[in-house]
């Protein structure tokens, strides 16, 4: 049996910086949140995101225990949060990318015009051997959210012309870092899905019939719960599914959005891994916040506002 899975961990930074933390009380206090929860999900590869201090993600794998190994991508964004992976498996590194996938050209990113070739975290792929004669391929990514930032560092638009601007420039970077993880996933799926062992999960930053959801899955038509589910054809050689039909009723959701349950984090999966699946469950049950459009007003909260994903292989 294995056990993978996806959690944003929401500013990880040691205290006393401008995103973390105030204190070490308010530190040790998250640190202990993340802990407890990873012990009860028992991951043995877990993608993760938003750390923003590599020291930090030591020392979650510190206080865990028990020899985690601890890859992280060397693309942060802005404030220096990045994608990164703790695993009980030892890890080998297959790609850390930020370049857009070729054809892709530069999308423009704000009023000035300024273009952007890149997306904005890094996007890591790893290998890991669960067991003899066995590799499975994992990529942990971070899309664009959807929580809009203006020029000067400000969070609340100065206009409505100036939000849906904005929020097109979002769009079309998510967009592109879709694209940019889809075509990852086709070379190491290299037209062999049905006995390549892929899985990509993350914060996708939307739901999963957005259309940057959708882009990642590749050919349409054999969604989970839908007659193609089980129906071999050309496309599985390609395709991804979306493990979010699995998970039980009441847990349909990450992350709760002005009072709004969303699931925008996702396990994606290749034929040869969806035939192993036991369960697929979201870890709610710990009570999530309802966060707005401020992300400076939790920098001291004692957990993530998003609930990990979490799915268990069989042998």
């Amino acid at each position: 049996m294995t056990v993978v899975g996806t959690w944003n961990l929401e500013n990880l930074y040691r205290p006393g910086g401008e995103y973390g933390p105030r204190d070490m009380p308010a530190y040790e206090a998250k640190l202990k949140a993340l802990c407890a929860t990873i012990t009860q999900m028992g991951p043995d590869v877990l993608g993760v995101q938003e750390v923003g201090d590599p020291a930090a993600l030591d020392d979650l794998a510190a206080l865990l225990g028990g020899g985690w190994h601890v890859r992280l991508s060397r693309h942060g964004d802005s404030r220096g949060i990045r994608v990164g992976f703790l695993s009980r498996l030892p890890l080998t590194v297959l790609q850390d990318l930020t370049a857009f996938s070729h054809p892709l050209t530069a999308v423009q990113a704000d009023d000035s015009g300024a273009a952007t070739f890149q997306t904005s975290r890094g996007v890591l792929a790893v290998r890991v051997e669960p067991g003899p004669g066995r590799h499975l391929a994992v990529v942990v990514c971070h899309l664009k959210s959807k929580l809009l930032s203006f020029p000067g560092k400000r969070f609340q638009p100065r206009d409505e012309g100036e939000r849906a601007r904005f929020g097109a420039y979002a769009l079309y970077r998510r967009s592109a870092e879709a694209v940019t993880v889809r075509g990852l996933a086709d070379r190491l799926l290299d037209g062999a899905g049905e006995t390549r062992e892929v899985v990509v999960l993350g914060d996708l930053n939307d739901e999963p019939e957005a259309a940057t959801t959708q882009i990642m899955l590749g050919p349409p038509g054999s969604e989970i719960g839908t007659r193609g589910e089980r129906r071999p054809d050309r496309g599985d050689a390609w395709r991804l599914w979306n493990l979010a039909p699995l998970l039980p009723d009441g847990e349909r959701y990450s992350r709760v959005y002005h009072d709004r349950v969303e699931l925008i984090d996702h396990i994606l999966v290749s034929r040869a891994v969806l035939g192993r699946v036991e369960a697929v469950h979201a870890l709610v049950g710990h009570g999530l916040p309802s966060v707005g459009d401020q992300p400076g007003a939790r920098r001291d909260a004692a957990d993530s506002d998003h609930a990990p994903l979490v799915a268990t292989l069989s042998d």
